[in-house]
C-alpha cells in the first residue's frame, strides 16, 4: 500500500479544482491510502466537502495565521506533518502557490521533488512520474531511485476532478499547525482585472489560428462559436499579430483549457498550443494541410479550406 498525502489548495472559501484532480490521480494508484492536508482558519465547511471526495482522511491544521496562503506558513506546517507521518508520496498542485512552496518544502525535509507532472504510476513500491521537456516535444519518465519518500507537483487541467460521494465520508482529524512565526505577512488579496470571458470555464471552444489569414476573417469563426453556444479562443500567432486579446490565448504561454468540445480552425498544432488543450473531451480540427500536427491528437479531422468549411458548418448547425 502506498501512503499518499495531498495538500489541498483553497482560495476565498472554495477548494480549487486542481485539488480534486490530484485526488483522482491518487485514487488511480491502486492500493493507496489517501490523506488530504487542509491548512487554514475556520475551514470546517471545506473539510466537510473534502471528506466526500473519496479520500481516507482529512487532516485539518487550524491557525489564524493560515487564514490566507503564506509560503512560510505552509512550508513549516507541512514539513512537520511529513516528518511525523512519513507519507510515501506527497502531491501538490502545480499552481502559483504550489510552485512557490514545493521546492523549499522539499529542501527542508530533504526529499526528492519532481515538478509539473502530467502522470504518475506505481511500479512495485517505486513512484514513476511522467513530465514533459523541450516545450512538450518529449515526455520522460522520472524515477525516484532508492527514495522511500518523494514529493511531486501535478499539472492542472490534465484529469477530470473526482466527483463527490456523500454516502461515505472520510474521517476529519484535527492536527497541530506547529507553525513558527512566518517571515511574510498577508496584506490583501487583489483581484485580477475582470476579463470579458473566462475561456477556462467554457464547455465549448472554437479556436482560431494563423490560417485565418487576417483579423477581418475572425467574425466568421466567432459566429460558429456562438451557434455552438461556445466561446472564441486562439493560438499564439493570433495574439502576436494583435488580432485578439491575450485573454483568448490557449497554450503553454496562455491558458490551459479542457472543454467538452474543442474545435481547432486553421491551427497547425504546435506543441506549445497542444499543451494547453490536449485535455479536451472531444477535439475536432479543420486544416487544409493533411500533415498538420493537430490531426495527431484530433478525434475528428476535416482536411479542407476553412473559408468553405466553416460557413457550411455554421449554416448546417443553425438548421
Amino acid at each position: 500500500m502506498v501512503d499518499i498525502l495531498i495538500v489541498a489548495e483553497h482560495r476565498e472559501g472554495r477548494i480549487r479544482e486542481v485539488t480534486y484532480e490530484v485526488i483522482r490521480k491518487a485514487r488511480e494508484l491502486n492500493g493507496s491510502q489517501v490523506s488530504v492536508a487542509l491548512l487554514g482558519h475556520q475551514v470546517t465547511p471545506l473539510a466537510e466537502e473534502l471528506s466526500t471526495r473519496k479520500v481516507d482522511e482529512v487532516l485539518v491544521a487550524e491557525d489564524p495565521r493560515l487564514a490566507n496562503y503564506n509560503c512560510d506558513g505552509y512550508q513549516n506546517t507541512l514539513s512537520s506533518l511529513i516528518e511525523e507521518r512519513r507519507p510515501d508520496l506527497t502531491l501538490i498542485g502545480h499552481t502559483a502557490c504550489g510552485m512557490d512552496y514545493a521546492p523549499s518544502l522539499a529542501a527542508q525535509v530533504d526529499l526528492p521533488l519532481v515538478t509539473d507532472c502530467i502522470d504518475l504510476k506505481i511500479e512495485g513500491k517505486e513512484v514513476v512520474a511522467t513530465r514533459q521537456m523541450y516545450n512538450g516535444r518529449v515526455e520522460v519518465e522520472v524515477r525516484f531511485l532508492g527514495a522511500n519518500q518523494c514529493i511531486a507537483t501535478m499539472r492542472p487541467a490534465i484529469l477530470e476532478p473526482i466527483e463527490a460521494d456523500k454516502t461515505k465520508k472520510a474521517k476529519i482529524i484535527k492536527i497541530e499547525s506547529k507553525l513558527k512565526d512566518p517571515r511574510m505577512n498577508f496584506l490583501e488579496y487583489i483581484r485580477p482585472v475582470e476579463e470579458e470571458v473566462d475561456i477556462t470555464k467554457a464547455e465549448v471552444i472554437v479556436s482560431v489560428g494563423r490560417g485565418i489569414g487576417g483579423k477581418e476573417n475572425i467574425p466568421m469563426v466567432e459566429n460558429l462559436a456562438k451557434v455552438l453556444g461556445g466561446v472564441l479562443g486562439c493560438s499564439r500567432p493570433v495574439i502576436d499579430k494583435g488580432w485578439l486579446p491575450k485573454v483568448r490565448q490557449i497554450g503553454s504561454s496562455g491558458k490551459v483549457v479542457k472543454p467538452k468540445l474543442y474545435l481547432a480552425v486553421g491551427i497547425s498544432g504546435a506543441t506549445q498550443h497542444v499543451m494547453g488543450m490536449k485535455g479536451s473531451g472531444l477535439i475536432v480540427a479543420v486544416n487544409k494541410d493533411p500533415n498538420a500536427p493537430i490531426f495527431n491528437i484530433a478525434d475528428y479531422g476535416v482536411v479542407g479550406d476553412l473559408f468553405k468549411v466553416i460557413p457550411l458548418l455554421t449554416e448546417e448547425l443553425k438548421k
